[in-house]
């Protein structure tokens, strides 16, 4: 059994993210509707940063390792704006507008991206069967992306609101793809994903942070402060994502190749469907369950070919 595990720590790595994400997407949405997708970046980030930083200080009794290169260090930075503050700025708003379930069906096509990113950067190539793929995930995604009626807490979406939701939701998912091809190619052979986490996390922090500084928005700091419930469900969601799901999917691009982890990550929109059941009590069509399917039969079918 412990064979068996060690020969699969990349794999289950990345089923324990999906996991992790689904409850993270349930914790920032709530969160979000208290003090904005902006604010709950924000608070989210600082949080996972203290999170990792205590754990490495615990395990290692330092921060970072001294034999970084500098192309990592570039490569980290690099992928922790993209990939945390970009790509999680789109997906919270996209939350708000066309709700948990449709964003993350949605952003099931990031492992798509992520293949096309991994080609150039990597070296990964995709072979006919990626085609396969890539028409079947696109088809699940178009299937429930022209639903019409979207129930439960979705039903008052606008038309323009649904369009923008959508772009978000995509521009979230190539943001994300992109970013963890650039944290593989940061990691290389040699650094652990525990401090490749704290130094994407602690950039992408500084990133929003310095954006606010420059935009004068500190001054809502304090108010944002104020709603303790909002500040839970942050300090929830980040511990369950940017902690130790962000931790797990690094994990999980180290020890097996990127797009096998992006398929396995991808299942989170059927995981989500239990979820948001029983939390926002959402009907969920026989469409949707069908869309989610197929888009994890694709991505399973592109990186498993």
């Amino acid at each position: 059994m412990l064979y068996w595990a060690m020969s699969y720590t990349g794999e289950i790595a990345a089923l324990t993210t999906a996991v992790l994400w689904s409850f993270t997407s349930i914790f920032f949405t709530q969160a979000a509707r208290r003090i904005g997708s902006y604010w709950l970046n924000k608070f989210r980030l600082v949080i996972a940063v203290l999170f990792l930083g205590t754990t490495l200080l615990i395990t290692t009794g330092g921060l970072l390792p001294s034999n970084i290169s500098p192309a990592s260090y570039y490569y980290l930075i690099a992928s922790g704006i993209v990939g945390l503050t970009l790509a999680d700025s789109c997906l919270f708003h996209s939350f708000l507008l066309i709700g948990t379930r449709l964003t993350l069906l949605i952003f099931a096509v990031s492992p798509i991206i992520a293949a096309l990113t991994a080609w150039p950067v990597l070296g990964e190539k995709i072979g006919l069967m990626g085609g396969l793929g890539i028409a079947i995930t696109l088809s699940g995604v178009i299937w429930v992306t022209r639903e019409r009626r979207i129930n439960g807490n979705e039903q008052t979406t606008t038309s323009s609101a649904k369009r923008l939701g959508i772009m978000l939701a995509l521009g979230a998912a190539a943001c994300q793809a992109i970013g963890l091809v650039l944290a593989k190619a940061g990691m290389g052979n040699t650094l652990d994903p525990l401090p490749a986490t704290f130094l994407r996390m602690i950039s992408a922090a500084a990133a929003i942070w310095l954006y606010g500084l420059f935009r004068g928005d500190l001054k809502d700091f304090t108010k944002k402060c104020k709603d303790r419930r909002a500040l839970l469900f942050a300090v929830g969601g980040a511990f369950c994502g940017p902690f130790l799901g962000v931790w797990m999917s690094l994990t999980a691009v180290k020890y097996t190749q990127a797009g096998i982890a992006m398929a396995i990550m991808a299942t989170v929109p059927i995981l989500i469907i239990p979820l948001v059941i029983v939390v926002f009590k959402e009907k969920v069509s026989p469409r949707a369950v069908i869309g989610a399917i197929l888009a994890v039969i694709g991505v399973t079918v592109l990186f498993l070919a």
